[in-house]
């Protein structure tokens, strides 16, 4: 370890009376500044800021361009959103209004159907008792007449058995003195 302390302490000796290396009066550090000085001097020769902001000017119009569109787009996006939302309650109003005519027409047709249908019950139930009468005044009809014959039968038996020629001179008198 001796060796490492007096092998450090030379070298701090050494440092000590070194001395810089110069060129044209300038050590390292002076010609890093100069060297920087000439590149920003050639940049202002060359007018490289104003390169640079007409650059960045142009990017900047660019950008309000953009927002500028944007924004009309924005707009024109809002205005499309709003006739959208407008048409879009006119159709649920046109909705509602077509489904309360639908309903309303068809609550009619219910009601159509309902009074036909009672009609028609009418119409029937009247064309069945003229059917039953019509039927109770034939069956009356033929009752009649098997009666009217039957009585006849029984009066031409009746006739018959008790008609003598001088039954038939009182009838002819009777017909005599009724005209």
């Amino acid at each position: 370890m001796l060796d490492l302390n007096i092998l450090a302490a030379a070298a701090e000796a050494a440092a000590e009376h070194a001395e810089e290396p110069t060129a044209l009066l300038l050590g390292p550090g002076g010609w890093v500044a100069a060297a920087m000085l000439a590149v920003f001097a050639l940049m202002l020769y060359m007018k490289v800021p104003a390169i640079v902001a007409g650059m960045l000017d142009k990017q900047i119009a660019d950008i309000r361009s953009q927002l500028d569109d944007a924004a009309k787009l924005r707009a024109e996006a809002e205005a499309l959103k709003g006739e959208y939302e407008k048409k879009l309650r006119d159709a649920a109003k046109d909705a509602e209004g077509l489904k309360a005519a639908a309903e309303a027409e068809a609550k009619l047709i219910v009601a159509k159907a309902k009074s036909d249908a009672e009609a028609l019950i009418e119409r029937r139930g009247k064309s069945a008792e003229e059917k039953i009468a019509a039927a109770e005044r034939n069956a009356i009809a033929e009752l009649r007449a098997k009666t009217a014959e039957a009585a006849a039968q029984a009066a031409r038996g009746l006739i018959a058995e008790g008609h003598d020629a001088s039954a038939d001179k009182k009838l002819v008198d009777a017909a005599i003195a009724g005209i």
